[in-house]
């Protein structure tokens, strides 16, 4: 059996770390500014983490809710709940004090390990037992100090525990997305990256708390037994610099990423080695075409991309297939995983848009915790769907256009923001931008891009002028937009998605034919 099998065994008791401290205890397994760990190291504090936890009175069938940044601890004490049979909830450290509670209130937590950077976040949440990582928080025990207090020999009765992420609640109160059942980790996905872990290295772009950095970026190569370079947020100009500098050979973005390593001055980009980069992953947003097809120009054909969510997977594309189908998500690696259908998930034609529909898995089915109605209302049959909406071709590869919640529906056509995106990023002025569709007494609505200039570039009617001209010349004529509005920052999350509903709210005024 070979490191990764024995791994992947091992994983069904959360004990995978515990293989890479026996077979490479002294290799690097966490580097970030916070600290570095060897695997020996995380295993050992994983251990003692779940010890300390455990002499608490949390242990199996708990929860725990984590507000951590990246760094080493956010590793242990993952690793010490998926081996003490505890259901970890990682809480995005942007939100407020009365959202972290909300949180900790409704995942029933018995335990809270927080990094005194969110101390105010923090404080305000209510389980007797809490560990403060990195600092003092008032009401809160040292983590360093409990841990230290514990041994570091492997659990001898390790049990499975999992993770229960929250969703954004872009439509009200966000909800934990829950299995029964953890989802395992199938040898093919474990395998698919090639993880050469010797002396291959997977660097960290985003924030561990949200579940793509946390699946791709952690608990993967992890599991491979490679080093992760953890990044304490993003920055385009340090993201680069760490991918020569420490060898990178994988990584994680979002399209909006790739904007911004493009976007850098062509000397810098030229000044760096990225030749080790063999795998870059992306998604969470549609990517545009010739955003790709640059970063492919510039890296080489190592660009990966999924479509998937906390809720469930979709579909994987390597880049050759990209490249031959420009602009798609690629197949569904399960025949019927993915549809695109109707309002009640029944199939359409190819290339007649829709609503994307996934199937979920029966042994690791999701619910929305504590709300069995919105479980209900997420599913037909065996099939869910994120509100996405896209086409399938004849060949069965899935193209996105948008969310249905950003559909602009102007003198009764379907404009989607997306592709006015796509034609606007390629427009050098521009930094980024969101489309959103705002009320109109004659059309219904009317198409407004919000931009957000690039470095050194003044806003103004004359610009405005010249991007509304640009759209004209590659976007049919209804969907151009009528007006441009100029903003400091879009509202994006920090998984890359654009959050258009703020813009929406922001610019609803309406405007007179």
């Amino acid at each position: 059996m070979g490191d990764l099998d024995e791994a992947l065994a091992r994983a069904a008791t959360g004990m995978s770390l515990a293989h890479w401290a026996t077979v490479a205890p002294e290799r690097t397994a966490i580097d970030s500014p916070s600290g570095s760990r060897t695997f020996a190291e995380l295993n050992a504090n994983a251990n003692a983490v779940a010890r300390a936890l455990a002499r608490r009175g949390v242990g199996a069938g708990d929860s725990i809710v984590l507000l951590c940044a990246n760094r080493p601890e956010f590793a242990e004490t993952l690793a010490a709940a998926e081996r003490s049979g505890l259901r970890l909830t990682p809480v995005n450290w942007h939100l407020t004090a009365p959202e972290v509670a909300y949180i900790v209130t409704d995942c029933g937590a018995t335990a809270i390990v927080a990094d005194a950077r969110f101390a105010a976040a923090a404080q305000a949440s209510g389980p007797n037992v809490r560990l403060a990582i990195g600092g003092d928080i008032p009401g809160f025990e040292s983590y360093t100090d409990a841990i230290a207090a514990e041994e570091g020999i492997d659990l001898a009765h390790p049990v499975r525990g999992s993770t229960m992420l929250y969703t954004s609640g872009t439509t009200g109160r966000p909800k934990g997305v829950h299995r029964d059942r953890p989802a395992g980790t199938p040898p093919a996905t474990a395998a698919i990256f090639g993880y050469q872990p010797e002396h291959d290295a997977h660097l960290c772009t985003g924030p561990l708390y949200h579940a793509a950095p946390l699946a791709f970026s952690l608990a993967l190569p992890l599991l491979a037994g490679t080093r992760v370079v953890l990044m304490d947020g993003w920055d385009a100009s340090e993201a680069l610099r760490l991918i020569g500098a420490e060898r990178i050979t994988h990584t994680h973005m979002v399209p909006t990423m790739f904007h911004r390593l493009l976007a850098l001055p062509d000397e810098q980009r030229q000044a760096e080695d990225v030749s080790s980069l063999r795998f870059v992953v992306h998604g969470a947003a549609p990517c545009p075409v010739a955003v790709k097809q640059a970063v492919m120009d510039w890296l080489g054909p190592v660009v990966w991309e999924y479509y998937a969510a906390t809720e469930g997977t979709g579909t994987f594309c390597d880049p050759q297939t990209w490249l031959a189908h420009p602009g798609t998500v690629g197949r569904p690696v399960v025949p019927g995983q993915v549809i695109v259908g109707d309002e009640e998930a029944q199939p359409l034609p190819p290339h007649e848009v829709g609503l994307v529909w996934l199937r979920a898995p029966r042994v690791t089915r999701f619910r929305y915790w504590g709300d069995e109605q919105k479980t209900a209302g997420a599913y037909r049959g065996d099939y869910f769907t994120l509100g996405d909406m896209g086409y399938a071709d004849e060949e069965g590869f899935l193209f996105l256009t948008d969310r249905s919640a950003d559909l602009i529906i102007s003198g009764g056509v379907n404009i989607y923001p997306a592709a006015v995106d796509a034609v606007l990023l390629q427009h050098p002025a521009v930094g980024d931008v969101g489309t959103i569709g705002v009320p109109h007494s004659e059309w219904g609505e009317e198409v407004v891009a919000v931009v957000e200039p690039a470095a050194g570039v003044e806003p103004g009617p004359a610009l405005a002028a010249e991007l509304i001209a640009f759209c004209r010349e590659n976007l049919a004529h209804y969907e151009c937009p009528r007006r441009v509005e100029f903003i400091d920052e879009l509202p994006r999350s920090d998984a890359g998605k654009m959050q258009r509903r703020l813009l929406r709210e922001r610019y609803r005024t309406e405007v007179s034919p």
